[in-house]
């Protein structure tokens, strides 16, 4: 039971903003879209909404064309502000959850709920223009998730948010985990993929170039990252004059540096005794979503794109 993106293909004039995609994103799980601005995450998640449609390719959900899928069973939180900017808060969620089938009675009960679980039941009858920003994002995921939809699909729904908001909102997304939603959602913010997804996809110039499981992700990149500490050796000059190595931070506690991938970690230890050094610590360490990222995708200048295929 999955939504599976199949070898999909998307292109406006020229300009090809997704080559042979696939993914597959498991029912009930928590799924993060990575990748640089323009990469082809938006135009990705508009074709799984059927808003575009693929040039070749298939999108199944459960083994059932997307295309079939009844609205009512999506939510989407587009980057962009999608709202009625003049009119009330509480008129416009219950018109958008009526409009995708739920009853009015059960749409003001569900209302009710989550205004009180963000905090912002005084603003019920405020226009949505006169809200700040934050509160506006969250009315945003209110009118994704009122109806019950069973798959989520969000970009950037974390951004420009403080702090204390991004901390409500993640904690919203958590709880329509445990109501089993399938969640699919693009960021920049890696550090909230790395704590909340199961699996990810990062794509790059349309392509995916790392998919998998977080866990898998990681220790894949993981061998030629290692944090040392010698004693009354800080600094440690030598570790730069070392072919493969580089030095990439030096904290009190340690220093990380990385290794060219065949390269055995064991030349560092053995360069360390031969030098008369005393090794206080030693480990390999997995590295960050963020160091992947910019491993694998690095500061590329991408060809720029139409707003709408961002």
């Amino acid at each position: 039971m999955a939504l599976v993106v199949d070898t999909i293909n998307k292109s406006f004039g020229k300009f090809q903003a997704v080559k042979n995609l696939s993914m597959e994103v498991k029912e009930g799980s928590l799924f993060g879209l990575l990748g640089s601005n323009g990469a082809g995450k938006t135009t990705t998640m508009r074709m799984i909404l059927d808003i575009f449609r693929p040039d070749s390719g298939h999108i199944t959900w459960n083994g059932k064309d997307v295309r079939e899928i009844p609205r009512r069973e999506l939510g989407y939180l587009p980057e962009e502000r999608g709202l009625y900017s003049k009119m009330v808060v509480e008129e416009q969620l219950l018109f958008l959850a009526q409009l995708n089938g739920l009853s009015k009675h059960d749409a003001k009960r569900e209302l009710d709920e989550w205004l009180d679980r963000f905090q912002i039941n005084a603003n019920r009858k405020k226009k949505i223009e006169d809200l700040s920003k934050g509160n506006q994002q969250k009315i945003q995921f209110l009118a994704t998730i009122l109806h019950n939809p069973s798959i989520l699909i969000m970009d950037e729904p974390f951004s420009g948010l403080d702090p204390v908001n991004a901390i409500v909102l993640k904690d919203a997304f958590l709880e329509m985990h445990r109501r089993g939603k399938t969640i699919i959602f693009s960021t920049h913010q890696l550090d909230q993929v790395e704590e909340m997804c199961e699996d990810i996809t990062i794509i790059n110039k349309g392509e995916a170039i790392v998919n998998g499981s977080v866990r898998d992700v990681r220790r894949q990149h993981g061998r030629n990252i290692v944090r040392l500490k010698l004693e009354n050796d800080d600094e440690v000059p030598w570790l730069d004059t070392l072919d493969g190595v580089h030095v990439t931070r030096r904290r009190q506690d340690y220093i990380e540096l990385q290794m060219r991938s065949d390269l055995n970690p064991n030349v560092i230890i053995e360069e360390a005794l031969r030098r008369g050094g005393i090794i206080n610590r030693f480990e390999l360490a997995e590295p960050s979503l963020t160091d992947i990222f910019i491993e694998r995708v690095g500061k590329i200048a991408l060809p720029d794109a139409p707003v709408a295929i961002s």
